[in-house]
């Protein structure tokens, strides 16, 4: 069994005391793989002054050198790939993306130079530099929580930041498997902590301890909203990515095997437990039923169960609390009036694990709570429209916007779609989800807030533009313009 512990000044810490956890295997509620305790303000506020008194060293340390420490963690990630999976799996139920991610932030360690831009005096030259903003709090959520960390982390310490790291305490021990990764590739002590705590304690004083200077968060878009604002009345960056309720529409010229395909990996694949999962399918009514049907063959074939388990298409949900959530909500689809297509209840045959069958409902309107609200698990919504232009209506109605995804041969409407959608992302004739290291992620709307993750945006949050004039005229200047 592994012990959850902090890491704080390039030491593991043990807590022995205020809430113990449990971390328990979501396909066999009987394993339990860790325990340990949350960590306190008091653990917090040492983390916080670790990551102060390593800024200095580490922000002036040249950027490719911070960005081969980072090169050297990708190859670590990659080599122990199989094992850092297996744990994943065991804890939460994508380790070459987080690859990926790691490899190419390290490049940009190369090329985090600033602009040379032509003043409008003579002998003035005008240029920018990027500089680290300091000590930022990276806030991940249980989902995916390798590659989240690994995308928050590798920027934060390619720009110069030092970083105080609170992963979710749903999945602790792979967020210390991450920062072991880091400590072994050479990351020098408080450079990157690692704290274990609860959001009342740990979580709002990274919010307002006047030492971080900004803040990365994904999650609910509740506690984002929260976090921005926090941070707007300290005049702080933040940056929130926050959730999504994704649609699919679907016209009748599409190619529908294509089609079905995608939603089905869509809105299952990860136990619908990612924010770019598709929530929504919005059906062209002249196909709504041939489509309806081959969704349903679809999932009727998949196998539900352990993730370890090769033959397996869909693991477990999170927790007992994420269960009873998507279980709340399919009894809201059943009362709201939707047609219960497949799925809705327990499969059978698995073992004692937080696992739901896919579930499909008909006959969804707009305004109904299932086709409003993120469930974050394998629910998928069925919405019909009488054409293109209603389909769109009804897409945009959401309050969320962070991917998107058309299936038509109509080249007129795809690039319509692509101009008219209010999502951050959108995907022609492939599913919802999905995204690549080198191209930006982030959403519209309640979505996200703040400046865009990944790709060459990626450095963007965590430095701040300066910029320079250098006057060599040796003499003072009497333009009125100066």
């Amino acid at each position: 069994m592994l012990e959850v512990r902090n890491y704080i000044r390039g030491e593991w810490i043990s807590v022995r005391e205020g809430r113990e956890i449990e971390v328990r295997n979501p396909a066999d509620q009987d394993e339990v793989i860790g325990k340990g305790f949350l960590a306190s303000r008091r653990e917090a506020e040492t983390a916080i002054a670790a990551a102060g008194e390593a800024l200095p060293a580490w922000s002036r340390m040249p950027a490719p050198k911070r960005g081969e420490i980072v090169e050297r963690a990708a190859d670590l990630l990659r080599a122990e790939q199989d094992d850092v999976a297996r744990l994943l799996t065991r804890e939460e139920g994508e380790i070459y993306r987080a690859y990926n991610v790691l490899n190419y932030t390290a490049g940009q360690s190369r090329r985090m130079g600033g602009v040379t831009i032509p003043s409008e005096l003579p002998k003035n030259f005008a240029y920018t530099v990027r500089q680290p903003l300091g000590v930022v709090a990276l806030i991940t959520p249980w989902n995916f929580p390798i590659c989240i960390p690994a995308w928050k982390i590798a920027p934060a310490l390619v720009a110069g930041n030092t970083v105080v790291f609170k992963p979710s305490s749903t999945t602790p021990l792979t967020a210390a498997r991450l920062v072991d990764i880091f400590e072994r590739a050479g990351l020098p002590p408080g450079v990157l902590n690692l704290l274990v705590g609860s959001s009342a304690d740990v979580g709002d004083l990274l919010m307002r301890d006047s030492r971080i200077r900004g803040i990365s968060f994904t999650g609910s878009t509740e506690n984002g909203t929260q976090i921005y604002t926090s941070c707007a009345n300290r005049g702080i960056k933040a940056q929130c990515e926050m959730g999504g309720k994704n649609p699919v529409i679907v016209l009748e010229d599409a190619d529908l095997n294509l089609a079905a395909d995608g939603i089905v990996s869509g809105a299952f694949g990860s136990t619908g437990q990612r924010c770019t999962a598709t929530s929504r399918a919005i059906l062209q009514d002249s196909i709504a039923d041939d489509m309806v049907a081959r969704l349903r063959d679809r999932v009727s074939k998949w196998k539900v169960g352990n993730g370890l388990d090769p033959d397996v298409q869909m693991g477990p949900l999170v927790s007992q609390q994420q269960l009873k959530t998507v279980q709340q909500y399919i009894e809201i689809g059943r009362s709201e009036g939707a047609k219960l297509v497949t799925g809705g209840g327990k499969p059978s045959g698995v073992p004692r694990g937080f696992f739901i069958e896919p579930t499909i409902f008909d006959n969804v309107r707009p305004e109904f709570r299932i086709a409003r609200e993120e469930i974050f698990g394998p629910v998928l919504s069925v919405i019909r429209a009488k054409n293109y232009e209603q389909a769109i209506e009804f897409a945009n109605m959401s309050a969320f916007g962070l991917t998107s995804s058309i299936y038509t041969n109509h080249s007129g409407r795809i690039f319509d779609f692509c101009e008219r959608i209010e999502t951050g992302m959108v995907h022609v004739n492939s599913p919802t989800m999905g995204g690549e290291a080198q191209i930006p992620f982030g959403g519209m709307k309640s979505s996200g807030i703040g400046e865009r993750e990944q790709g060459p945006s990626a450095l963007d949050f965590y430095t701040d533009v300066k910029v320079i004039y250098i006057d060599f005229t040796g003499a003072a200047r009497t333009s009125k313009f100066y």
